[in-house]
Parts: structure tokens; sequence; C-alpha cells
């Protein structure tokens, strides 16, 4: 459902983003693609954004997990050991999925290209032979240093944010005292 609602505003991103971009603002832009190339333009890759979310959630979260209870196995609350683990997760998630997200970049601004191949790239099976004629495996790789980079803090950041609400939320349910007092039914 977030992908669904929020590939046309990485599309927008993406094409404000490249090079040579004459877009001055987000309406502008997302105008202009709605008007030159329809509908289609903001979702065209949206089955390839599920498929790189899908194994990134994933990675992240058992990576997460593995990291947080070597780092700390007795499981109490450290901001260290949450951000550390959580930068770790973001690192090799980023990492793994970097060549979906190549594949969803090449689709995502495609409409911009001059290309005939790339502007006529209909999905991520056709995305993925592009890439690979053109620039080989290490193609898949190309932009992994900035998109694992960019993916350790936010990664770092939310788990720590995550673990702090969790236990604050805990420990305040703990302490609370009950609002109303138990009553006692009687036995006859």
């Amino acid at each position: 459902m977030s992908d669904g609602l929020m590939n046309p505003f990485d599309v927008i991103k993406q094409r404000m983003q490249i090079h040579g971009s004459t877009y001055s603002s987000a309406l502008q832009c997302g105008l202009s693609i709605f008007r030159n190339e329809g509908l289609g333009a903001f979702y065209i890759s949206y089955p390839t954004t599920v498929m790189m979310t899908i194994p990134f959630q994933s990675i992240q979260f058992t990576t997460y997990e593995y990291f947080r209870k070597r780092f700390n196995p007795s499981g109490r609350y450290d901001p260290t050991t949450h951000c550390a683990a959580g930068a770790l997760a973001g690192a090799a998630a980023a990492a793994i999925t970097t060549p979906l997200d190549v594949a969803k970049t090449l689709l995502q601004t495609r409409g911009v290209a001059t290309d005939r191949v790339i502007r006529n790239a209909s999905g991520m099976v056709e995305a993925f032979k592009i890439i690979y004629q053109r620039h080989g495996w290490a193609g898949f790789a190309r932009g992994v240093q900035a998109r694992v980079l960019s993916h350790m803090p936010a990664t770092a950041i939310c788990w720590t944010t995550y673990e702090f609400m969790k236990m604050a939320l805990t420990s305040r349910s703990l302490a609370k005292e009950p609002i109303l007092p138990e009553v006692k039914t009687p036995q006859p």
C-alpha cells in the first residue's frame, strides 16, 4: 500500500534529480509527466519497487534482529546497540537490493531519456536486459555506495526511535496505576 501511494512521488523526485532537469517545482514536474506520458508513467516502476521493498524489509528486519541480539544479548534498551544494529541492517538491505533500485530508476526516468531503447522499456525484465547489455554485471551496482550511505543513518535513526518508543511506552504502561479500582464481586 505504501509503495502504491509513494511511487508517483518517487518518480517526480527522480525526474527532478536527473542532470539537466528543468522543473522548478514538484507540481510542475508531476503535471508535465501526466500530460506527456499519462498516468502509467507514475506506476511503470511499481512492480519493481514492490519487488525491491519486500527483500529490503526482510533483510533489514532479520539483520537488525541478528545484530541487536549479538551486540546486546540481555535485550535491555541501549541506544548505541540499536543505532549500530540499525545502521548495519540498512547497509545490508541497501547493498543487496541495489540491482532492483537501478532498474527502478531506469524505469522512472525513461520518459526523459533520449535513447529510444530506454524510453520504450516496459518493465523490470527489460530494464535488467538494458542494464546488463550496456554496463555488464557492474551496471547493477551503480550507486551502491551512495545508497548504502543514505540508508545507514536513516535506518539507524528509525530503529533507535522505534526502540526508544517501545521502551517508553512499555515502562509507562507498567508504571501506570489502573484508572478504576478493581471491583470484587461478592461470593454467594
